[in-house]
């Protein structure tokens, strides 16, 4: 199995972290390695936003958590009660990715972007796990923190850190391919 292939079987979204900081250099590269995502039409919308502060970090979840008890139901087994961090896992990077509203291309840009990113820091030796619920970031008194003009929008964060837990393969499903091999009738 080649590398590349090997990091993709390899990628699990990592929700413990070590108390460990990550050197900024790891951080460029996997911004790079976004960077390098194929875009509709070149255009590149991402842009990005990564908070190393802990405390920072720390004081968006409750505001987070607060926001998507009033839209959304609960994942079955998340555990809102804990008192540690249960959106970003104190984890010690959070890497904030945004596109400009209003763009019908943005969620596919920015899924094959944060992919890149994290089987780049996988194989930097780094884990990461990508996290939705940071759009709700935008409906708290804390999205100034980012700097992020009112033309943007959070599509998705990604968390990064040491990984202190390794999760189990899920299975994946095999019954979902249909090679087409019949002409189509020309109608």
């Amino acid at each position: 199995m080649n590398e590349v292939i090997k990091t993709i079987y390899e990628r699990r979204a990592v929700r413990k972290y070590k108390d460990q900081p990550v050197d900024q250099s790891l951080i460029d590269q996997i911004l790079d390695a976004g960077r390098m995502a194929p875009s509709a039409m070149n255009r590149q919308v991402w842009k990005f936003y990564v908070l190393t502060d802990k405390e920072q970090i720390r004081s968006l979840s409750p505001r987070i958590v607060k926001v998507a008890n009033k839209v959304l139901s609960w994942a079955h087994g998340v555990d809102r009660s804990k008192t540690e961090d249960i959106i970003f896992h104190n984890a010690p990077v959070v890497i904030f990715v945004t596109a400009p509203m209003k763009n019908e291309w943005a969620a596919l840009d920015i899924g094959m972007c944060c992919q890149n990113m994290m089987l780049a820091a996988k194989s930097l030796g780094l884990d990461t796990c990508p996290i939705g619920f940071a759009k709700f970031l935008a409906k708290t008194d804390r999205i100034s923190i980012l700097g992020m003009p009112s033309s943007e929008q959070i599509q998705l964060a990604i968390i990064v850190g040491y990984g202190n837990e390794n999760p189990p393969v899920h299975e994946r499903k095999k019954d979902n391919v249909k090679y087409v091999t019949a002409e189509l009738e020309m109608i």
